[in-house]
C-alpha cells in the first residue's frame, strides 16, 4: 500500500475499527513512515481534542494516542499467536490422522 491509502486508514484506527491484517499493515507502516506518523499525530489530536474540550476533560493526547499504538501491537501479538496455534493444531490433527491412517492400513 501506499502512504496515501495508509492516511485514509486513520480515522479507522482512531475509531478501533481496522481488521486484524489491515491493522497489522498499518501499525508497521507508521513504525517505519514518519510523514504518516505525523498525519497520524494531527489526526488523532485533532479528534481528540475537539471531543474532550466539549466534553470539558482534562486530557494527555500524546499519551493517549502511544497508549493506542501500544494496544494496537498487543493486539497483534494475541492475534499472531492465535494463527500460531491455529497452525500447530492443524499440524497436529493432520498427523495424527496420518497415523491413524497408517496403522489400519498396517
Amino acid at each position: 500500500m501506499e502512504c496515501k491509502e495508509f492516511e485514509r486508514l486513520i480515522p479507522d484506527f482512531i475509531e478501533d475499527k481496522l481488521d486484524y491484517p489491515t491493522l497489522k499493515q498499518f501499525c508497521e507502516h507508521m513504525n517505519m513512515c514518519a510523514e504518516c506518523k505525523e498525519e497520524l499525530v494531527i489526526q488523532f489530536l485533532v479528534t481528540e481534542g475537539i471531543q474532550r474540550l466539549e466534553d470539558g476533560n482534562a486530557f494527555d493526547l500524546q499519551k493517549e494516542l502511544n497508549t493506542r499504538m501500544e494496544d494496537a501491537g498487543k493486539k497483534i501479538r494475541v492475534n499472531s499467536t492465535f494463527l500460531r496455534l491455529g497452525l500447530i493444531m492443524e499440524i497436529a490433527a493432520v498427523c495424527l490422522l496420518a497415523g491413524i491412517v497408517l496403522w489400519i492400513l498396517i
